[in-house]
């Protein structure tokens, strides 16, 4: 520091009259001099606190994919059971990894007529709002084919209610309606169910005159969905391809008995842990339950 050299003396000014003219106390000269003679050690820092090894998050990946719930899950919802286990890392950071490990779902092939400007899907802000029906068909082993009838919320995507039956006709298609009115709005008696629509096709059950009739005893609204067009009752549509890429594709059944069985057993699964990424990954048991006060508030 002082290099500098008087004119007069020929020699170097001193360290004390430098930092008397600098107004720098001499004790913070010795202390950069200490710190720039340290040796500091040599190669790259080390990776940052709290930051998942690859070969851990690829180990916490293929225990996820190796006991599942359910089968065929992509990232994100890989993503989301980690973080449920306390895995923080980020979602592309999943992708990547189960990437190189080929651990990726396949990819649904996408519409040839491309993306609609709307999927006519109806949404409701609060549970018990509105409920869509539908029926759809298997085949048992020893007594053919069986007619699936259930009911989804529109809010919650919770599974309602489901039943199964040798004989698709209007009184089967309403035990869904049964189950969901009992276990959701109390007793089964006249005008519990004002409020909520029933959302349904044009099948020949929803439209007779027993099931409308039932559903004006109950205090509930028909809302019958377009011709030819399933999206508007999209929440069901959904969940039949889940049920069948999850149960009905998966397994066979002796009988209808057993199919129901089934039915019940997958209803309580999928309600307590199938993920819903557009309620950011919350289950429909924990969307209903996050629900509930503005709920009570609305009645």
């Amino acid at each position: 520091m002082s290099r500098a050299s008087s004119i007069s003396a020929r020699r170097p000014y001193g360290l004390a009259r430098v930092c008397r003219v600098l107004e720098i106390p001499r004790s913070t000269v010795y202390a950069r001099r200490e710190r720039a003679s340290e040796v500091r050690p040599a190669g790259r820092p080390g990776p940052k606190r709290g930051i998942v090894p690859d070969e851990v998050l690829l180990a916490a990946v293929r225990g996820v994919l190796a006991a599942p719930l359910f089968h065929g899950e992509g990232y994100r919802k890989v993503w989301a059971r980690l973080r449920s286990e306390g895995v923080r890392v980020d979602k592309d950071r999943v992708r990547r990894t189960m990437g190189r490990a080929g651990l990726l779902a396949p990819q649904r092939p996408g519409s040839a007529h491309g993306p609609k400007a709307h999927d006519g899907a109806i949404t409701t802000e609060l549970p018990d709002e509105m409920w869509g029906t539908d029926a759809t068909q298997t085949v048992t082993l020893e007594q053919g084919t069986a007619t699936i009838f259930g009911v989804v919320d529109h809010c919650t995507a919770e599974c309602i209610g489901i039943h199964a039956s040798l004989h698709g006709n209007r009184f089967e298609a309403l035990e869904p309606i049964r189950q969901g009115v009992k276990e959701h709005l109390g007793n089964y008696e006249k005008g519990v169910a004002l409020g909520l629509t029933i959302r349904h096709d044009h099948g020949s059950q929803f439209l007779s005159r027993h099931y409308q009739d039932e559903l004006r005893f109950l205090g509930a609204t028909a809302s019958p969905s377009f011709v030819r067009e399933p999206e508007g009752n999209g929440v069901i549509e959904r969940f039949w391809r889940t049920l069948k890429e999850q149960l009905l594709w998966v397994r066979t059944f002796r009988n209808v008995e057993e199919l129901r069985l089934a039915l019940q057993d997958f209803r309580d699964l999928y309600n307590r842990s199938w993920i819903l990424q557009k309620h950011g990954y919350l289950t429909p048991n924990e969307v209903r339950s996050k629900l509930a006060p503005r709920q009570e508030v609305a009645a």
